[in-house]
């Protein structure tokens, strides 16, 4: 393409980041991903549209995927729109085109809001792992007796209940922003906890970016869920759950140290480094 424009490889990526707002290689490896989304939701084998978007293996395209969409490859039909953050708008639109939005909302990844709802769902993540090697008796222990992080969630004495209400979270405001009924109380062992926070993660990355596009931070909602029923600030929803998420992981950590099991500083600047 570049030596079509009469151009060098360097000035050319230059020029296309300039006026896209993102390098061309980044630009195409995103519609890519667009593109074997949409694949995959038609059923398409991972294998075959792994090779199709440019990866050398699955495990590769497996691990790009999660990165984009917050879930594996063989659960792409609960990714909500195949459309990733865009800084120009240019999308991948079925069967063969592009999309091109008049006016693009989307961020690039590199956005601080962006930044923090991605490294606080894979850091949930990775504290389910390490705390599902805690013995049984470890895992619902309580280490921390009166421990109350928000008064009316009641109290999260153990790793197995702040890690429920890591997770309960997510389920109960994706409920009141998306309409539906207020979600059961999930079991807590490791495994359900886990299978829980499978399908909610996706769900809940989809919504926030769904909203980033429609730039509806600033729209309100009456929450019949709340007895009484109370308006939120759709912005402020978001700065609620990371603030109180960011604490939670914290505390889970103190706890698993604890118990004997080290584990990392949940630093974003390390979490970042580690993705690239």
């Amino acid at each position: 393409m570049a030596g079509d424009a009469y151009s060098s490889p360097w000035h050319f990526a230059r020029e296309v980041s300039r006026g896209a707002g993102e390098p061309p290689v980044s630009l195409r490896r995103r519609v890519m991903l667009e593109r074997a989304a949409w694949q995959l939701r038609q059923g398409r084998a991972v294998t075959e549209v792994a090779l199709e978007a440019g990866y050398s293996s699955v495990e590769g395209f497996s691990r790009a995927f999660r990165r984009a969409y917050g879930t594996a490859p063989s659960r792409a039909g609960s990714t909500g729109s195949h459309w990733l953050p865009a800084p120009n708008g240019i999308h991948f639109h079925p069967p063969v085109a592009l999309w091109i939005e008049g006016y693009p909302r989307g961020r690039s990844d590199m956005d601080p809001t962006a930044l923090l709802v991605q490294h606080d769902l894979d850091d949930t993540a990775q504290l389910l792992d390490a705390a599902a090697a805690l013995p049984a008796e470890e895992w619902d222990r309580v280490r921390r007796p009166g421990e109350t992080v928000l008064g009316w969630d009641g109290p999260e004495e153990s790793v197995a209940a702040v890690l429920d209400h890591l997770v309960y979270t997510k389920e109960v405001w994706l409920a009141s922003i998306t309409g539906a009924d207020q979600p059961p109380r999930g079991s807590t062992d490791p495994g359900s906890l886990r299978t829980r926070f499978e399908q909610v993660a996706p769900r809940w990355l989809a919504e926030i970016r769904d909203i980033e596009r429609r730039d509806a931070w600033g729209d309100a909602m009456v929450d019949a869920l709340c007895d009484p029923p109370e308006s939120f600030v759709i912005g402020s929803v978001l700065a609620h759950v990371l603030t109180y998420s960011a604490y939670r992981r914290q505390l889970v950590r103190a706890l698993l140290r604890e118990a004997g099991h080290p584990v990392d500083h949940g630093d974003p600047i390390e979490w970042l480094r580690s993705r690239s």
